[in-house]
């Protein structure tokens, strides 16, 4: 049940920022398109944010956080196999006591 409300709230949050900028909903897609992006760049804050304050510089922290995959998803091409099995055996490791 929390997460419905937790996307109610973030619905209903950006409901008043369309409103105070005076875009229709649902937004035009260039609108829709970079209000995801931001999200999901805004997901890499708080991961990158906590390498950083461990001492890691900002390429090293982006690469703990693994923000590219994340932002980006798995890019097509002949590397994807090998790129899909170091993320689930990193993964696995985490995962690890």
């Amino acid at each position: 049940m929390r997460p419905y409300l937790i996307s109610l709230g973030a619905g209903l949050l950006v409901g008043v920022l369309y409103s105070l900028l005076n875009v229709r909903s649902p937004a035009p897609p260039l609108v829709a398109l970079v209000g995801l992006l931001g999200i999901l760049i805004g997901e890499q804050i708080i991961p990158v944010g906590k390498h950083l304050l461990a001492g890691l510089p900002l390429a090293g922290a982006c690469r703990e956080a693994r923000c590219a995959s994340h932002v980006f998803g798995m890019l097509p091409g002949r590397h994807q196999d090998i790129a899909a099995a170091k993320d689930s055996a990193a993964t696995v490791a985490e995962k690890a006591p």
